[in-house]
């Protein structure tokens, strides 16, 4: 071995050793409580440097530097903190995935003006491992699902003239089962319509539309009077949902515990 190589992999070694020393991401202080109400649903998430909220949402957002999430089951915590859907987790008991126990968090970072989202969510994340003793694994399946490609006369969709991304159902916070929706969206791509469609239409989609801009667009479906949502697609916005095997990443519950009082 030459003076070089010794050199070299001393360097490699001195820099192994200062990464492996890092300590992991954490937050300054943090709380998990069980919540007071489950009447209002699950509200917030984290608040990065890097986050962007539409001009409606301002007002409810955390403080910068924090993650506060009220009213939510574990599944609930699990999707924000990994950033995925709560129909993704499977093998979770009644009580993480859709009963009624829920709980308040709120932690803070020690700088806010340094702290990304990501940052912040893979804090979250430890958080989650150390009060609820969260295990899991990951599993990718390919199953039943639609690609959201361009229907037979074309895309009716209009190039973006908004600066911001929004999407909003109008009076209502979410789609609600057996009612009339109405999606208003600026400055959507098509894989955000499709990760849409995901968690509110028929099962899972992903883009296959081709389609690489962003849009502004309104879609009207009603599942129970019509048009639905594949009818409504194929008029307003000139796509269909293809019936195909798609792939999936699912989030497997192994094991959780109640969070100890704090």
């Amino acid at each position: 071995m030459n003076g070089l190589t010794v050199v070299v992999t001393a360097l490699g070694l001195a820099n192994a050793a200062q990464i492996q020393a890092q300590p992991p991401l954490a937050f300054e202080v943090a709380s998990v409580k069980p919540s007071g109400s489950s009447s209002n649903g699950v509200r917030g998430g984290c608040h990065g440097i890097d986050s962007a909220y539409r001009p409606g949402q301002i007002a409810a957002a955390p403080p910068l530097g924090r993650c506060v999430i009220t009213d939510g089951r574990l599944s609930h915590l699990i999707a924000i903190a990994y950033q995925v859907g709560v129909q993704s987790i499977q093998g979770a008991p009644d009580w993480v995935i859709g009963g009624s126990e829920r709980f308040d968090v709120e932690a803070k970072v020690e700088d806010p003006a340094k702290a990304t989202e990501a940052q912040l969510l893979e804090m979250l994340q430890a958080l989650l491992v150390d009060r609820f003793k969260l295990k899991f694994h990951r599993e990718d399946k390919d199953v039943a699902g639609f690609a959201l490609v361009v229907a037979r006369n074309g895309p009716k969709l209009k190039a973006s003239t908004s600066e911001d991304l929004n999407v909003d159902f109008g009076a209502s916070f979410k789609p609600q089962p057996g009612q009339p929706v109405t999606l208003n969206a600026r400055r959507f791509t098509m894989a955000s319509l499709a990760g849409l469609l995901s968690g509110f239409g028929p099962g899972p989609v992903i883009d296959r539309t081709g389609l690489p801009d962003a849009y502004d667009f309104k879609l009207n479906w009603d599942d129970t009077s019509g048009p639905s949502i594949f009818t409504a697609l194929i008029e307003q916005l000139g796509l269909r949902l293809e019936s195909q095997k798609v792939p999936r990443s699912f989030f497997i519950f192994d094991s959780a515990q109640r969070p100890a009082a704090n």
